[in-house]
């Protein structure tokens, strides 16, 4: 599925659709450049969850815990993730009772479950993006058509 020319408001509307369908346990993967809206949609889907507290990028710190929703959110950064030291910990929330948004996966990709949404936010130029959904959960693969 594909969302062509997206505003900001719509990046809400599709993060407040997804997670009002998600069950815990979930993992979507945020792939895309700096500033193409990554962080805001993870922050959009936090409200859909019902978690008030101010959701922030975990650039530095690796992983971002959400406790106060429905049930948790896990925001994880793992361009600067090293698999030596920080594998154990990183499966402990990939697969763990809550929600997971990962960004930058392909860092981790040797931990990543086979069912996941995968979000790929792409800026075409200055006033057009696309965000491409590609889903391999069979959980949620009707949620999308759907919405079609």
């Amino acid at each position: 599925m594909r969302f062509e020319n997206y505003t900001e408001k719509e990046v809400a509307e599709l993060a407040a659709y997804i997670g009002r369908h998600l069950e815990r346990g979930a993992v979507l993967l945020l792939t895309g450049d700096l500033g193409a809206g990554k962080t805001t949609f993870t922050r959009y889907l936090a409200r859909s969850l019902n978690i008030t507290e101010r959701v922030t990028s975990p650039t530095f710190t690796l992983i971002k815990e959400y406790d106060e929703g429905r049930f948790p959110l896990y925001h994880i950064d793992a361009y600067r993730a090293d698999l030596d030291s920080d594998a154990e910990l990183l499966e402990e929330y990939i697969y763990g009772d809550g929600v997971t948004v990962i960004e930058w996966p392909s860092c981790i990709e040797e931990l990543l479950p086979k069912t996941v949404i995968a979000l790929e936010f792409l800026m075409m130029d200055e006033q057009h993006r696309t965000i491409v959904v590609t889903v391999t959960d069979t959980n949620y693969q009707n949620l999308f058509e759907e919405r079609v």
